[in-house]
């Protein structure tokens, strides 16, 4: 079975708790991603902000042209992790519970990539179209 190592991303760079709404943005629209970690200065995850998140504030703050908002006041304080070791179906299994479409890739408490549903949904076909093969 495929692990969660073999398809996670991991050039990205996460979020830092003390940027500002206007920087996490910018930084979440520059990797593509529609969320992000959020790590302290030794990479272990505190949180994990989303596109979703940020809306809300956005709204408020752009329309008063004010905002004193920071990643740690928007972010999820408990993200759902996964482990390198995981399998992908693993993974699928929480995806159909739980409705994250990232996750944070941890080992040894500290950050090493992220998974999207892509990924998962791409292995998990390959594993199918193997299944016909055979």
């Amino acid at each position: 079975m495929i692990l969660v190592r073999e398809i996670m991303s991991e050039n990205m760079t996460p979020l830092n708790e003390e940027m500002s709404l206007p920087q996490a943005v910018d930084h979440l629209l520059a990797s593509n991603m529609l969320g992000l970690p959020v790590t302290d200065g030794k990479k272990h995850v505190t949180g994990f902000l989303s596109e979703q998140d940020c809306i809300p504030y956005l709204l408020g703050d752009s329309y008063h042209c004010d905002s004193h908002v920071l990643v740690k006041d928007m972010m999820r304080r408990d993200p759902l992790i996964v482990k390198p070791t995981n399998t992908a179906l693993e993974l699928a299994q929480m995806m159909a519970i739980n409705k994250p479409k990232i996750y944070p890739v941890v080992e040894n408490g500290i950050l090493v990539g992220v998974v999207k549903r892509g990924q998962v949904m791409a292995a998990l076909n390959q594993q199918l179209k193997r299944c016909r093969v055979a």
